[in-house]
């Protein structure tokens, strides 16, 4: 394109925004005159200049047919001019006979027929349209609302409706609509439902869910396959497993799709062995099936089980996608099976996946949970891009191998290359100035993801802030720490207070905290022995042989602890 050409069609610009037609005219024989008509971007500036500036659109179609190659801008352009100009008929024979139309063309078109009051063509139109988007649905609804004929659409309309809603992620929107729907007495069908369900999992409210439910149930639409499988995703993404598990148990026919869905909703909420029996059902189970059965596995710390399904599926020669091999090295991770984790290194090598940022965040961690620090952090540094979740595994490798100084210093890398940290992020940062003893650092570390970086802080954040005060020996700051928590806290809390106390040689506190983690637990043995033990340690042997005999009394006993060894290392 040359300088030229750009000129003029800066002028061109010009006469249609001062509705200039006269110095348009002349502009258009200069570009006759320099033989620059034929150039594609001056043709589509010269024909909106003509429809802009109040001319006869008969000369704007000289233009466009005079355009040998036209683009979707050509042919929108004089579309939506017809249809400006009150003459739907001439636009709906030039959309007719466009090759490639794109979104705009058929809004356009839409819109235009219901602004002559066609709602017929338009909502023929709407229904035709590949992918229904907002503006076609406003259109078309308003055009009836206008006309008072919400009662004259169809099912199929207002599915499309909602379905584009839903699709755009307007939950609330979605709701609406389907009210006003059923206000008009029109019925859903399945296929509603499945919007509507979908809108409900996307804003993650569960009345809205359990309205539906009931819904479904008074009408009958639960016995479609399309509408369960919505409801049971719908409840599975508001963590309402229990009723997601309820509408299974009362389908009497089973898709793979569905019995997929039903494996992950089993897994996340700890029913492994019945995701294993859905699991067992399918015929022909295909990768999904497959996958949600390895992360299941992974996820409940069934670790073997794990990597035992998927050299299954290796063995199979089923594709392995990125899923599956980073459930099954996370497993490696969890029970420090280097040499089995690196066996799947090179598998990831071999199909391509290394420098994939799911599996990569797992050979990190894997890498990083075996002790080996250094190759993790040269697996980080060989990758060509980044995530917070790829940042959160080398700064959680560093924390949990004690490299406070390492984790710091790479959480300011990660602020300087612009990744906004999560509540991973923070655990570690708070983990490695408890292990490093920067309580006035990690305290306000712990302030500022709540100003800073509005991330509510959860259970594990308070835990690693009292345990930056007990190693500090702060164990009275540590309580009311506690105490002024928004939720009830849990008994690792005390369980760390009362180490403290141990350790510090805080009697007194520490049979108050033990009596707190004996109300907490009174069947477990941990505050008992604490207590013991402080005791014992200032001489006081006969409290701690009371304590020793309110254990056999209660009869409680310690449970003994086990590990997993690679014995081939």
């Amino acid at each position: 394109m040359t300088a030229e050409i750009l000129l003029l069609a800066q002028s061109l610009r010009g006469c249609r925004t001062q509705r200039s037609l006269p110095r348009g005219r002349q502009l258009h024989q200069v570009l006759l005159k320099c033989g620059h008509a034929a150039s594609l971007y001056a043709s589509n500036c010269l024909l909106q200049m003509y429809t802009r500036c109040g001319a006869d659109l008969d000369d704007a179609r000289r233009v466009f047919d005079e355009i040998s190659h036209r683009n979707c801008f050509s042919w929108n352009s004089l579309i939506d001019a017809y249809l400006k100009s009150d003459e739907p008929c001439r636009a709906r024979q030039l959309f007719d006979s466009m090759p490639r139309k794109n979104t705009f063309s058929w809004n356009a078109m839409i819109t235009g027929l219901v602004r002559s009051g066609d709602m017929k063509n338009a909502q023929q139109l709407f229904e035709e349209m590949p992918v229904a988007d907002a503006v076609a649905c406003n259109a078309i609804l308003h055009g009836y609302i206008r006309r008072g004929q919400k009662e004259k659409s169809s099912v199929v309309l207002w599915n499309s409706i909602i379905n584009a809603y839903a699709s755009s992620n307007q939950g609330e929107g979605t709701l609406e609509l389907f009210k006003m729907m059923t206000e008009e007495g029109i019925m859903p069908n399945s296929l509603t439902f499945a919007s509507v369900l979908s809108a409900c999992a996307s804003i993650g409210i569960r009345k809205h869910g359990v309205q539906m439910h009931a819904f479904g149930c008074k009408h009958g639409i639960l016995e479609d396959l399309v509408v369960a499988s919505a409801l049971i995703d719908s409840y599975s993404k508001c963590g309402i497993w229990e009723d997601a598990c309820k509408v299974f148990r009362e389908i009497r026919v089973y898709d793979t799709i569905l019995l997929n869905t039903m494996i992950s909703v089993y897994s996340n909420c700890g029913q492994i062995e019945e995701a294993r029996k859905i699991f067992k059902m399918i015929p022909s189970k295909n990768m999904i099936s497959w996958n949600s059965m390895i992360v299941g596995y992974s996820q409940n710390g069934h670790a073997v089980q794990a990597l035992e399904l998927f050299i299954d599926m290796h063995h199979l020669d089923l594709s392995i996608d990125k899923v599956a091999l980073a459930s099954a090295i996370s497993s490696c991770a969890s029970i420090c099976a280097l040499t089995t984790g690196e066996e799947l290194f090179a598998l990831t090598t071999r199909i391509g996946l290394v420098t994939d940022l799911v599996v990569t965040s797992s050979l990190v961690d894997l890498y990083c949970k075996c002790g080996k620090v250094i190759d993790g952090r040269r697996l980080f540094n060989g990758m060509p891009k980044f995530d917070v979740a790829l940042w959160n595994s080398m700064l959680m490798g560093y924390a949990s191998n004690g490299y406070a100084i390492e984790v710091l210093e790479l959480f300011e890398c990660m602020g300087s290359a612009g990744v906004s940290p999560n509540e991973v992020t923070f655990i570690a940062v708070l983990s490695a100035c408890c292990h490093s003893g920067l309580v006035e650092k990690g305290l306000m570390w712990f302030r500022r993801m709540k100003v800073d970086y509005y991330i509510e802080p959860v259970a594990e954040h308070y835990s690693c802030v009292v345990d930056l005060l007990v190693r500090a020996g702060r164990l009275e700051e540590s309580i009311d720490f506690i105490d002024m928590m928004p939720f009830k806290p849990d008994a690792s809390m005390w369980t760390s207070v009362l180490g403290g106390c141990k350790a510090h040689g805080d009697e007194d506190l520490g049979s108050k905290v033990a009596e707190r983690l004996i109300e907490l637990n009174p069947q477990h043995s941990g505050p008992f022995l604490q207590l013991s033990s402080i005791y014992a340690a200032h001489g006081e042997w006969e409290n701690s042989a009371q304590v020793r005999q309110m254990m056999n009394d209660r009869r409680i006993s310690k449970h003994p602890g086990y590990s997993w060894i690679d014995s081939s290392q």
